[in-house]
């Protein structure tokens, strides 16, 4: 199906990959975490591959520990990033500006991230990213089995989003969880691929369009 940028007004952004490069932080997190839970060293491409996906999963999938063990390790690196973690980030060139043009263009614009929203809220403000968005979900803190589409459900309940304008939503994030959380909500997703996706990813879970930079996706919707 092609991509028409004029259908859309809301535009759901993912945080970490998309927004900010979040890795420094994040992956130092994981060090600590495992580190606390007496678990060997990863190397470089196992610590990349957290940058997005729920924790709880990453800590099962890439290092094999229980859920019990996930649970635990999680705590741990929320200890850090809660103090230091989540400021060892940055944004990336050009997001202010692009968000800054969007809205003055009347879009509508959100966040749907599968990390924690005290936690997101708290970044953006840090940055000087929260004014521009009309509603923020991440996942709940006290959780441990919400998936994306769960965070996306739960943003365009925010935002008011009924089944007659769903057709004016999109998503736009750099990992296939963006993908398949959009999908599974019945929302297009762009796939940003200046973010943490391993090379064929969004390709292979078949992202509506795909950016190759920040400007390459201030283009496609402010020529809409």
């Amino acid at each position: 199906m092609q991509f028409i940028p004029s259908k859309y007004h809301y535009l759901l952004f993912d945080l970490d990959g998309t927004l900010t490069d979040s890795g420094e932080g994040i992956i130092n997190c994981v060090r600590y975490a495992l580190q606390k839970c007496n678990m060997p060293v990863l190397n470089e491409n196992q610590l990349r591959s957290f940058i997005g996906p729920p924790l709880l999963e990453s800590f099962q999938s890439i290092c094999g520990m229980t859920s019990e063990q996930a649970i635990f390790a999680v705590s741990q690196y929320r200890k850090r990033f809660a103090s230091i973690g989540m400021y060892e980030n940055t944004v990336y060139d050009g997001i202010p500006a692009l968000l800054q043009q969007f809205t003055k263009k009347g879009y509508v614009l959100a966040v749907a991230t599968s990390k924690p929203e005290v936690f997101a809220k708290k970044i953006l403000k840090h940055f000087g990213l929260l004014n521009y968005f009309t509603a923020i979900a991440g996942s709940d803190i006290h959780k441990v089995d919400e998936t994306k589409a769960d965070v996306i459900k739960t943003v365009l309940q925010r935002l008011g989003i009924t089944n007659e304008i769903l057709s004016e939503v999109v998503m736009i994030g750099d990992r296939k969880y963006d993908i398949i959380g959009a999908k599974t909500c019945g929302i297009p997703c762009v796939g940003v691929s200046y973010g943490y996706a391993p090379e064929g990813e969004l390709e292979k879970y078949q992202a509506d369009k795909i950016v190759l930079t920040v400007n390459d996706l201030k283009n496609l919707f402010m020529s809409a």
